[in-house]
């Protein structure tokens, strides 16, 4: 027992600072928000959506890349011939519109505070209820992650409830397979109102890989009201954990604790 105590007192405080403190550092390969660089694609060059498996680039009028159907593989940045797609080691990827996860510039638009009546109810205490809806559990263990001692997600008063009406929101991932719809919408009914959808990867946003299978309803976002949207395959911990902080605003402004 003693050297149980002895070894802990020799770790210290394990639990990140963020958001008080610097962002944890990404590794080096990891990918973060797209940015499209200005300049013109060479005329009739479709080499950077020959590459994308999910369709996420289109140009219309412009190049652009849609973060909801990206699935981070970092395929088409290489390959364009007028170097305009790069991958950041930003973290900030959370928005509150579908239509901000379209990416035609440098410029971000991240998530905003909720307005201020709901931001007064869940500001400080937060209940969500966790639904895999067929996903393949790689967006689910990043968002268990937040429970570790170094994330310690409860310290900001967010928690994951076993009943949908012990909660206040709805995390989904996957993306809603047939067999997953019924459950899905009667388990939104089921919380207490009013309710916070939030969808988490690319699978729970437009369908990811699956998009356009007949057994997938391409995501939740066509069956619930969204108010965050968190893309990824599978979002960062830190992804996740700043889009909810930044849906409750709880980060903190630039040089206060």
């Amino acid at each position: 027992m003693l050297d149980i105590i002895l070894a802990r007192m020799q770790q210290k405080h394990r639990t990140m600072k963020f958001p008080y403190g610097p962002a944890p550092q990404m590794p080096p390969r990891y990918l973060g928000r797209p940015a499209v660089m200005p300049g013109d694609c060479p005329s009739g060059c479709n080499i950077c959506r020959e590459v994308c498996p999910t369709g996420a680039l289109g140009r219309q009028g412009r190049l652009g890349l849609d973060m909801g159907r990206c699935i981070f593989c970092g395929e088409c940045a290489p390959v364009c011939p007028a170097q305009r797609l790069r991958f950041t080691q930003d973290h900030r990827l959370a928005t509150g519109s579908r239509a901000d996860l379209l990416v035609d510039s440098e410029v971000i638009r991240p998530a905003s505070p909720l307005d201020a009546q709901r931001k007064r109810l869940f500001g400080r205490s937060l209940n969500l209820r966790q639904v895999s809806a067929g996903g393949c559990n790689a967006c689910e263990a990043d968002t268990n992650v937040l429970g570790t001692i170094g994330w310690d997600l409860g310290r900001f008063g967010i928690h994951f409830a076993a009943s949908p009406r012990h909660a206040d929101g709805l995390l989904v991932t996957g993306p809603v397979p047939a067999n997953m719809r019924l459950g899905l919408l009667k388990t939104y009914e089921a919380l207490p109102t009013p309710k916070l959808v939030i969808v988490v990867g690319a699978c729970a946003i437009s369908g990811g890989p699956f998009a356009g299978h007949e057994e997938v309803a391409d995501g939740a976002g066509d069956l619930l009201p969204v108010d965050l949207y968190v893309p990824g395959c599978p979002p960062h911990p830190l992804t996740i954990l700043d889009g909810l902080l930044r849906l409750l605003g709880r980060l903190p402004e630039p040089g206060k604790d």
